[in-house]
């Protein structure tokens, strides 16, 4: 409710004729899409946001994604904080669930926590932004745009202002643009959780069991992801050009990176092979970590799921991580989340095959960015009919926000059950 309410808010606002630099007022409908897109920290847009919003709809976008990528409840325990109001069990047990915690001890310290990390980054980041920007335009509008982008790639939001959709492309053979931009995406896509642990290594000499999982997956997937893409894309003149091997390498290695949820891109994806776009949506699928400004099933879930995997083939009773046998608690959790996106994508997939005149290819694309909050997009965006907008909106909301924690709002309270039933034997595969 309180991620609605404040997209609903933010559509209010970018509603008003200020917001535009024509002045004239956007439809609602387009409004409401722009705004779940910022609080989201999606990127998907109508309307290209250096050319259309003024400097006062730039700072509502701004301020729509710092709260969707630190978490509306972090932003509300802030405010308590801040008015030096007590927190209470129940705010504590939310924000437990809000921030993945497996206890309530600990919580207000994390908040801090967050804010502190999410608030030093996004600092660093402008600044080295800025330092860059300033050989390109005068020092005001680096500044200015050196804050922005900070703030929208650190929350991996993919909002940018360089123009008519064009993303970072003008960037794609700077190293030094490539690396900041990375290093702020990969690291809003740690989590907060993952943050805490790596600035405390010094004090404990040792990463917790979720943190070891995230930093490797997160490194497997970003080196497996530049290979595939580097080998499917190096021939094709059409996304990278006739280049030289270190562009090209360079070029793989951030689409990579912002493919699992970062937004910003350096080459046009529609240019790609198809090989390497089907790549690209299970890459947005498998997303960023928990409690981390990304969307996706999450580098854990994946872990967990191919873990069972490798235990079922070996014949192993447990699903084992680093010597450390999980609870048969997380790998249900990891499969149930699982087939929930598998089900939502497949539905969102379906609803646009529909109602948009479009290849399957791009719509199951759309469907996958906006649900795994990428925003990265083939051009169906800004064609999309009012049923296609509702339906990006509905999946970009169910993304930010999980699955599993819709349901559980929204279903029934189970007690615990009272019995177990017979066991039964049923034939898989």
């Amino acid at each position: 409710m309180g991620f609605a309410f404040i997209i609903f808010i933010g559509a209010q606002l970018l509603r008003l004729p200020i917001a535009s630099i024509s002045g004239q007022s956007m439809s609602f409908i387009d409004a409401l899409f722009t705004s779940t897109s910022a609080m989201c920290v999606t990127g998907l847009v109508v309307f290209d946001t250096g050319t259309y919003f003024s400097t006062f709809g730039h700072w509502v976008i701004l301020l729509l994604i710092q709260i969707g990528g630190i978490g509306f409840m972090t932003v509300a325990t802030l405010f308590a904080l801040i008015l030096r109001r007590k927190i209470s069990l129940k705010e504590r047990l939310i924000l437990q669930e809000s921030l993945n915690q497996g206890s309530i001890e600990g919580l207000v310290r994390l908040v801090r926590k967050v804010i502190v990390y999410a608030l030093a980054l996004e600092t660093v980041g402008a600044i080295l932004f800025f330092i860059r920007f300033m050989f390109d335009m005068p020092v005001g509008k680096a500044l200015y745009h050196g804050v922005f982008h900070s703030i929208s790639i650190f929350n991996n939001a993919g909002f940018d202002l360089s123009g008519e959709f064009k993303s970072f492309s003008a960037y794609s053979s700077d190293v030094y643009m490539n690396i900041v931009s990375m290093a702020l995406i990969i690291l809003g896509g740690f989590g907060f959780i993952v943050l805490a642990d790596l600035f405390d290594w010094r004090k404990k000499q040792r990463f917790s069991l979720h943190t070891k999982v995230v930093l490797s997956v997160t490194a497997i997937l970003i080196v497996v992801g530049t290979l595939v893409i580097f080998i499917f894309e190096y021939t094709n003149g059409r996304s990278v050009g006739d280049t030289g091997f270190g562009h090209k390498l360079l070029v793989s290695l951030f689409q990579s990176v912002t493919t699992r949820s970062g937004g910003v891109t350096t080459v046009d994806v529609t240019e790609f092979r198809q090989a390497t776009q089907f790549f690209i949506i299970i890459l947005m699928f498998i997303g960023a970590s928990p409690g981390s400004t990304g969307g996706g099933i999450k580098t854990t879930t994946f872990a967990v799921l191919v873990g069972a995997v490798l235990a079922m083939i070996r014949g192993k009773d447990d699903v084992v991580l680093f010597r450390l046998r999980l609870a048969q608690e997380r790998v249900y959790k990891a499969v149930t989340v699982t087939l929930f996106c598998i089900g939502i994508v497949m539905l969102g997939t379906m609803v646009l095959a529909t109602t948009e005149d479009a290849a399957f290819l791009k719509i199951l694309f759309e469907v996958t960015s906006a649900f795994g909050t990428v925003g990265l997009s083939m051009g169906l965006t800004g064609d999309l009919t009012v049923t296609g907008k509702i339906t990006i909106i509905i999946l970009m909301f169910i993304g930010r926000l999980g699955p599993l924690t819709l349901t559980y709002a929204l279903g029934p309270k189970q007690g615990r059950a009272l019995y177990r039933h017979a066991e039964g034997k049923i034939i898989i595969g």
